[in-house]
């Protein structure tokens, strides 16, 4: 049976534009009805969250099997993600099989109706180890070469909805065809290749829809004139998503603006958070490796950045405040995500669409988060949240 009928009027975050009105919804949105503005509104209404790259939360982490996996699906719902992809590390290849059957076995509570106040799980992202040695960033170094025998394995896990590959890595050529003809999005990322290097792979991949770019400029080098590098091939792309870490830590302002002047109608925001996300400053762990945290910048003990504690309500301010309008940014943080993975029931606010929601009051702070209807009841910052 249905659930009860809700309305909610305020500026809605729709696809032309901001547009003062009534979003009426049950499970799903049932009618977009637009009204004269009132004067002293202050809620905006926004499609919620899609997170496609994510490690941990709240103290927990995808390679920490099930408990993780709902854990930081909990955190992150309170900061309005209301869909997201559990991201894996590099680690070696028993932890990694792991890590993807916990992900299915939270696919599997949710379809049973289990973990109604956490952000739907979508799939794995696999985020190497079909990577490069010489680029992991803050990944261990448990970098492999694939084997169809290895793609096999992963897809044999059933969850799997985004990969990340770097293209010049022996064997990764044919792994992403494999991959590509099961469905899952294509990202390239944690990679030295340079320009042509990107170019060949992503042109051998020009039927495949879903193509991403991993946190687009961080583990990829930068962009000159004479070597654009992956970062520039991929920004030069038609097809390709770009992620974007948008904390203020990973990317320069600039270089969003440069990345949306490229792909307008494709960033994505993501957190690429990490165990530490919404526990404030202190010491935690990526991978097995040793984090610090200082006034919101995770390092690794040599000072590489570390993921990041980021979550999407605050990639949505940065990004506001960078100067790009709330309706823009609420389109990075959601209908880019969802229109990468190739999802046609979530990431607007239209007629027939699921009814996740994230309300934010003037200062663009979460007042309230739905998730397929349900009211998430207050959201609450953890202690030492911004």
């Amino acid at each position: 049976m249905a659930g009860p009928a809700f309305a909610m009027t305020g500026w809605l975050a729709l696809p032309q534009g901001l547009t003062y009105g009534r979003l009426s919804f049950r499970e799903g949105i049932e009618a977009v009805t637009p009204l004269p503005p009132q004067a002293g509104a202050k809620r905006y209404i926004l499609p919620g969250f899609i997170d496609t790259h994510v490690h941990g939360g709240g103290g927990g982490d995808v390679m920490d099997g099930p408990a993780g996996v709902q854990t930081l699906c909990r955190l992150h719902a309170r900061h309005g993600t209301t869909s997201l992809l559990p991201t894996t590390m590099t680690a070696p290849w028993t932890q990694v099989l792991a890590a993807l059957r916990g992900v299915r076995q939270v696919l599997d509570l949710q379809a049973a109706g289990g973990l109604t106040d956490g952000a739907q799980v979508l799939g794995a992202h696999l985020e190497g180890p079909f990577i490069s040695p010489g680029r992991l960033g803050a990944q261990p170094a448990y970098a492999v070469q694939p084997t169809p025998e290895q793609v096999a394995e992963v897809l044999a896990q059933g969850c799997l909805r985004a990969v990340t590959l770097a293209p010049e890595v022996p064997g990764v050529a044919a792994a992403a065809q494999q991959l590509a003809a099961a469905g899952v999005r294509i990202g390239v990322g944690h990679t030295r290749a340079d320009a042509d290097q990107t170019d060949d792979f992503l042109d051998a991949l020009a039927s495949h829809p879903r193509l991403a770019a991993t946190h687009l400029f961080n583990a990829m080098g930068g962009i000159e004139g004479r070597a654009p590098g992956a970062a520039g091939a991929l920004l030069a792309h038609p097809a390709v998503f770009p992620e974007v870490i948008f904390d203020l830590q990973h990317v320069h302002p600039v270089s969003l603006l440069l990345a949306r002047a490229a792909c307008p109608d494709r960033v994505m925001l993501i957190t690429d958070a990490m165990r530490a996300a919404g526990l404030g400053d202190g010491q935690s762990e990526l991978g097995g490796q040793a984090v610090t945290v200082q006034a919101g910048r995770a390092t690794l003990a040599d000072g590489t950045l570390a993921g990041s504690v980021l979550t999407m309500d605050q990639a949505l301010r940065n990004v506001v405040a960078a100067g790009i309008p709330l309706d823009e940014a609420s389109r990075m943080a959601s209908a880019h995500p969802a229109r990468s993975l190739g999802l046609t029931d979530r990431g607007k606010l239209l007629e027939g669409q699921r009814a996740d929601l994230v309300v934010l009051d003037e200062d663009l702070r979460i007042t309230d988060v739905y998730l397929g209807g349900e009211r998430l009841i207050a959201p609450q910052l953890t202690l030492g949240e911004p």
